[in-house]
């Protein structure tokens, strides 16, 4: 027996074919937006890239900032606006310092390490061409360019972003005003990103955004330990074995660790040049010990100070650097590492927690004190 319809109950309808031919053709369009939207945005992060690195290297300013912030918080109990601002006056302060000094006691240095250098390299070359060996090309110029393959895009976006002089300090004079816009008030940056995700959604965002400004913040403190450690290490004992502009080596010997593996290596060039002059001994002593303070800064120092900031492989480490080199020349180079460092976080939240469902990764822990912004009528 069948049982009658209920009469307010509307008659069920059975899904026709053109619904289903709708629902492709709207899942093929909604895909279709998906890759334009991506494609649009991948195109516009390439014609972008140098603001876009300069942004972020803002960004680590602020991380930088902020971190001073905070190790002085046990010694001055004050709130965090007076203490970024007291950071940023005594940084300020030292900078000015160190020009002025540096003003007085470095170009004469400088003029006679390059002379120094510029003469070693003559006898190089000589030396090379009695084997056929044409160091600096055959009219012996200097144009290091040509020692690597398709220069001209090695070094076009390298010379976009860095630019002249005038260019050089218009960039960093923004990265410095970016990082202290950024420090103020890192929270309402943060919000402002946390509301573009679904409401649901917005803690977990922020749990990561945290957890990056956490890893920048180690990694750049530790990145300012180790250069000033290996500067002060370097000059020491290039001045104790007497080698002339000892001090502005150990400083080009300390910012080369801002680029891992392959900066320690070009340093020790200049270091070999200066101390050929001197003697075969005096060359094998320099480049000898340098070897020795840098092995021990790259394989004991520096993995005890970064160990909870990086943990990327070496091989991955230094593929960043040649591709981030090639793509955005020396920017590139300089912000490979924090840049993969955020981006393996994000990796492994987003993709390998939240999406395949993997949570072996370890937990996020919230690093930021500041509490975010309630806006009214948001959740």
């Amino acid at each position: 027996m069948t049982t009658p319809a209920h009469p307010n109950r509307p008659p069920s309808r059975e899904p026709s074919i053109s619904d289903a031919t709708s629902d492709r053709w709207r899942g093929a369009l909604s895909t279709g937006f998906v890759l334009l939207a991506t494609a649009a945005g991948l195109f516009f992060i390439w014609q972008m890239a140098a603001s876009l690195l300069l942004i972020f290297a803002g960004v680590l300013f602020a991380a930088f900032f902020d971190a001073c912030a905070r190790a002085i918080k046990p010694v001055i109990p004050l709130s965090r606006g007076w203490r970024l601002a007291l950071v940023l006056v005594i940084l300020g302060a030292l900078a000015a310092l160190s020009i002025i000094w540096g003003a007085g006691h470095l170009p004469e240095q400088l003029r006679y390490l390059v002379r120094v250098i510029d003469a070693q390299l003559d006898i190089l070359q000589n030396y090379l061409l009695n084997f056929g060996i044409e160091l600096f090309g055959p009219e012996g110029g200097r144009d290091f360019s040509s020692w690597f393959p398709d220069h001209s895009k090695l070094f076009g976006h390298a010379q976009t972003a860095v630019g002249t002089a005038s260019s050089f300090l218009a960039n960093t004079a923004i990265m410095l005003f970016l990082g202290m816009l950024f420090a103020f008030s890192p929270h309402l940056y943060r919000e402002s990103i946390v509301l573009l995700v679904r409401p649901s959604y917005r803690a977990r965002v922020r749990d990561v955004l945290n957890e990056m400004g956490g890893v920048l913040q180690l990694w750049l403190v530790g990145q300012v330990a180790r250069i000033v450690l290996m500067t002060i290490c370097v000059w020491i004992v290039l001045y104790l074995m007497g080698l002339p502009g000892a001090f502005l080596l150990g400083v080009q010997a300390g910012l080369s660790n801002f680029i891992p593996y392959l900066g320690p290596i070009a340093a020790a060039i200049p270091i070999g040049l200066v101390a050929m002059p001197l003697g075969l001994s005096m060359l094998i002593w320099s480049v000898g010990v340098y070897t020795i303070v840098q092995s021990i800064e790259g394989y004991v120092i520096g993995p005890l100070i970064l160990r909870q900031a990086v943990e990327i492989p070496p091989a991955w480490i230094l593929v960043a650097i040649v591709l981030f080199g090639s793509l955005f020349g020396v920017m590139g180079i300089a912000l490979a590492v924090p840049l993969v460092a955020i981006g393996r976080i994000a990796v492994l939240r987003f993709y390998v927690e939240d999406c395949l469902g993997d949570g072996a990764a370890p937990a996020t822990k919230e690093i930021d004190p500041a509490q975010p912004v309630t806006i009214p009528g948001r959740s």
